[in-house]
């Protein structure tokens, strides 16, 4: 995280003390991780839960959650949504190809549309489920669902290392969502996937992001 005097440096909201715990999960990381690709500085301000349902906060964003983002008079909320402002405005995230930008920006709601959100059903299952009689038949068919969105992705990469050619914005999100299977058993049944999670990983860019985002769990970050 980093202090910056320009008034051009946006700002995005973040948790204060996020519930992945210093995971890089939260829904700030990929915006994080987006800045940090294409060079740009910004500063960051600390919400707490009860912060996120109030007044001026739903002024920024309607649904009471994290992330948002403002620069200037603009203010934006959905990470997926700020990702691709974040590309469309700075080099390095989509290719200068009109059709290979058009598949890179596919391959964005490819990730946050069809391969998140029976990710996100396993999770809602797991944490708000786990004691109602049915759980135990209800989480393999969630994760039978999982696995067919795996399937297909695994068959599409191949051997490549990303999805289209060159690393991309759609690489960033498609990543970022297969991290949330971390733990799970699940992804390191597909060696090709797991090891695209790791090349994402590998990046410096995400290990700034992913710093910058526990250094606000463990208390050391600076604002």
């Amino acid at each position: 995280m980093r202090n910056w005097s320009s008034r051009t440096v946006p700002t995005i909201t973040v948790f204060e003390q996020s519930p992945d715990r210093g995971q890089g999960l939260a829904r700030d990381m990929p915006v994080r991780w987006a800045l940090e690709e294409v060079g740009q500085p910004y500063d960051v301000r600390l919400v707490s839960f009860s912060a996120m349902k109030e007044a001026t906060h739903r002024a920024r964003h309607p649904f009471g959650q994290i992330p948002t983002y403002e620069e200037g008079d603009l203010v934006l909320f959905e990470s997926g949504a700020i990702v691709l402002y974040i590309a469309e405005r700075h080099a390095g995230l989509l290719p200068q190809d009109a059709n290979a930008r058009a598949r890179a920006i596919t391959w964005m709601f490819a990730a946050i549309a069809t391969v998140e959100p029976p990710i996100v059903q396993r999770e809602a299952a797991m944490y708000l489920e786990h004691d109602k009689t049915w759980y135990e038949e209800r989480l393999p068919l969630v994760e039978d669902g999982i696995r067919n969105r795996l399937d297909d992705l695994s068959r599409r990469l191949g051997n490549a290392d990303w999805l289209d050619n060159g690393f991309s914005a759609g690489d960033l999100l498609m990543v970022q969502v297969l991290r949330r299977l971390s733990g799970s058993g699940i992804l390191e049944k597909y060696p090709t996937l797991a090891a695209y999670v790791a090349r994402g990983e590998a990046r410096p860019a995400f290990k700034r992001a992913f710093d910058a985002q526990l250094a606000v769990f463990t208390g050391q970050a600076t604002t």
